[in-house]
């Protein structure tokens, strides 16, 4: 993608008459620097720099548009696999025990999550993190949408990331998301005790061949699982945390009270309590199935 951005920046180039040393003044870099891109030599450019040839060049964001793949091209190549997989999931189940899943974090809270990391170079580079991080979420509002489900553990909420005001808009955004048909909200109480995922998250993708990906991350690492064998040992494992965690509706009354600051006043229900409930919206769910006929009628999700 580096060579294909590259042979682009030098078609437009050629096409508008300039040198390397002209463009490079136009965009404020030196002439080895127009250089190195052509070349896909050196560094990766910047989105900063992809914009300003875009707009010289009158590229009418083309450049722009092929610069997430040349960013992508700077990750290991089970994490490119991992984002290609992303990108063609109809399904996407995630298990997150310390943060906010990407592709449900509002941009304060990207900004504060991704500004985290020890190896970040500086400013302009977390801007690129976040940009490219938010560019990940369109899909969600596409006519392919995938069903996403969540499940937080309880740490996630209690965790205020990027300070109060940064934290209750998130959580904010979790309840909107959740009134989405095709996301699910679940949070993980502490009271569940141990589970097989602690220690960091794991993402089942199912593909729209039918098959799936499983992938699993700590603070440090990321291994993508494509053998058959073990992805069917991590989709148990994410079938057991979805029944271990509360119900949608409890679970969004959980992220409100953490919103509203009010972290012990969440109520969590006791296990008994919540089989109930799960065994009454299980007969609810089937009685609504079949009416009128036998017509399917989808269920209304609650409202937040």
């Amino acid at each position: 993608m580096a060579a294909l951005f590259g042979a682009r920046v030098r078609r437009l180039r050629t096409a508008a008459g300039l040198t390397q040393a002209e463009l490079g003044a136009l965009v404020h870099v030196v002439s080895t620097r127009i250089t190195q891109i052509e070349r896909a030599s050196g560094a990766r450019p910047t989105l900063e720099l992809a914009r300003a040839l875009d707009a010289v060049l009158g590229a009418d964001d083309l450049l722009v548009e092929l610069w997430p793949y040349v960013y992508r091209e700077a990750f290991p190549d089970w994490s490119r696999t991992f984002m290609e997989y992303s990108e063609r999931a109809v399904a996407v189940r995630q298990y997150a025990a310390h943060v906010v899943p990407g592709l449900l974090q509002t941009e304060d809270y990207a900004r504060a999550v991704l500004g985290l990391d020890a190896l970040l170079t500086g400013e302009e580079q977390l801007e690129e993190r976040v940009s490219a991080r938010m560019g990940r979420q369109d899909r969600l509002m596409s006519a392919d949408r995938p069903e996403l489900c969540v499940i937080l553990d309880e740490a996630v909420l209690r965790r205020p990331i990027g300070g109060a005001a940064v934290m209750r808009k998130q959580l904010r955004r979790l309840l909107d998301a959740a009134e989405e048909r095709h996301i699910s909200v679940q949070v993980l109480p502490f009271d569940q005790g141990g589970h097989e995922a602690m220690g960091g998250s794991l993402t089942v993708l199912t593909l729209p061949d039918g098959s799936d990906v499983a992938y699993t991350e700590g603070a440090d690492y990321g291994q993508l699982i494509e053998e058959t064998t073990n992805i069917a040992r991590y989709k148990l494992i994410y079938d057991r945390l979805r029944a271990a965690a509360l119900p949608p509706i409890m679970s969004l009354d959980m992220v409100r009270s953490a919103m509203e600051g009010n972290y012990r006043g969440a109520n969590v229900p006791s296990r008994s309590d919540r089989r109930r409930l799960a065994q009454e919206q299980l007969q609810q769910s089937s009685r609504g199935r079949l009416r009128g006929g036998g017509r399917r009628i989808p269920r209304r999700r609650p409202r937040a």
